[in-house]
């Protein structure tokens, strides 16, 4: 089982930088996928960003590639999200999430970081 827990969200101007963290609580990450989905009010979720943690292979959805990057530190089993040029379309609950690597479906979820940008 995979616990996950995170932080970082909250208020922050246009073109400003947040960074989010999620903490995991699990024996082992080496078999598994993490990646940060968003939500925005009418809107579906979507991913923003996923990283492999063996190899650390990333991938990022349309919107957010060359102004988010996604890491992991693998002692404290700790996934970030590093959010530059921030704009109103990025306000959302952001979730980390995690699937088993080679699944199609992400088991489990946190409980959402709300990042808000004003324009």
């Amino acid at each position: 089982q995979v616990q996950l827990a995170e932080s970082g969200g909250g208020l922050v101007r246009a073109g400003d930088s947040l960074r989010l963290s999620c903490s995991a609580s699990a024996r082992t990450l080496d078999y598994y996928v993490m990646a940060w989905f968003r939500q925005a009010p009418g809107k579906e979720r979507e991913i923003v960003a996923a990283i492999s943690w063996s190899d650390r292979n990333t991938h990022y959805g349309d919107s957010v590639k060359g102004r988010f990057t996604i890491s992991r530190d693998s002692a404290k089993k700790m996934v970030f999200l590093q959010m530059t040029s921030l704009t109103d379309e990025d306000t959302a609950i952001y979730y980390c999430a995690a699937k088993a690597r080679g699944g199609q479906d992400y088991f489990a979820w946190g409980q959402g970081t709300q990042v808000t940008v004003s324009s």
